[in-house]
């Protein structure tokens, strides 16, 4: 059972450190929106999540998190540069004994959001976003991949007078340098997703966010669906602060995670 669980834990830090920059947190599915030339945003996002099974008579309980940077950085009006660093950890517990814990820095990731198409009066903007996940985590203890990974997201934006609506389609190709992770997992990953932005007040927002995403333990066959909600509040033009929470619609999915964040634009 250690063995198992043990494993299971390190994909799940992979998966967090090897995760690319998202939208407006605490939303995972992104706008098409840029900083603007010259402008740049600093984001720091934090997750807390939970799981807890029983296999055969025992109580496993799994706890994950990661702390995430990253800078925004505008080299066109339509165009923007990100950088995301990510701080994961994992514990794991069987009957109250636990039997793994762990934290490191995760890999970096590179990518360009590139808005290819705008339309003011309709309000609806495309937006592509190539990037790559660079091996800075220790592939050994579950916090980076080891390998160079590519993948790609098309986004879609329709704003209104009350709010904005989403839409992501994403993939990306992971690759591993441990042969036991290639063997366990799959390479080819894709994800959907679609959220929604509420106009509360001139400094409120709610957020929605629902997705699926393809399951990377290969021998697994359901994929994993969440939903998030949350709320965005404006303490000034240039500084938000974010709450949310992230429940597992289907036994793929963590359970829960709390979503916390800020970010600041200069």
């Amino acid at each position: 059972m250690l063995k198992k669980i043990t494993l299971v834990t390190v994909t799940a830090a992979s998966l967090l450190s090897a995760a690319p920059v998202f939208g407006a947190h605490p939303l995972i599915t992104d706008d098409t929106g840029t900083q603007g030339k010259g402008k740049f945003q600093i984001e720091v996002n934090s997750e807390f999540a939970w799981n807890r099974t029983d296999d055969g008579g025992v109580n496993v309980k799994e706890d994950t998190g990661e702390t995430a940077l990253a800078l925004s950085c505008g080299l066109a009006e339509n165009i923007d540069l990100v950088v995301g660093i990510p701080f994961s950890w994992y514990s794991v517990r069987e009957n109250g004994l636990t039997v793994a814990d762990d934290s490191g820095i995760g890999d970096m990731s590179l990518e360009i959001k590139l808005r290819i198409y705008e339309n003011k009066e309709n309000g609806l903007s495309f937006a592509v976003k190539p990037g790559i996940s660079v091996p800075t985590g220790d592939e050994q203890q579950g916090f980076g991949s080891g390998e160079f990974s590519p993948g790609i997201t098309l986004i879609a934006t329709h704003e209104g007078d009350f709010g904005a609506l989403h839409a992501n389609v994403g993939y990306s190709r992971n690759n591993y340098k441990n042969d036991d992770d290639d063997a366990a997992s799959r390479d080819d990953i894709w994800h959907a997703s679609i959220a929604a932005e509420i106009n509360m007040t001139d400094r409120l927002r709610s957020v929605a966010d629902i997705g699926v995403e393809t399951c990377e333990d290969v021998t697994g066959n359901t994929h994993p669906v969440f939903l998030i909600g949350g709320l965005i509040y404006s303490v000034s033009e240039n500084l938000d602060l974010d709450i949310g929470l992230k429940c597992g619609l289907n036994d793929a999915e963590t359970d829960s995670a709390l979503l916390v964040g800020l970010a600041s634009r200069f």
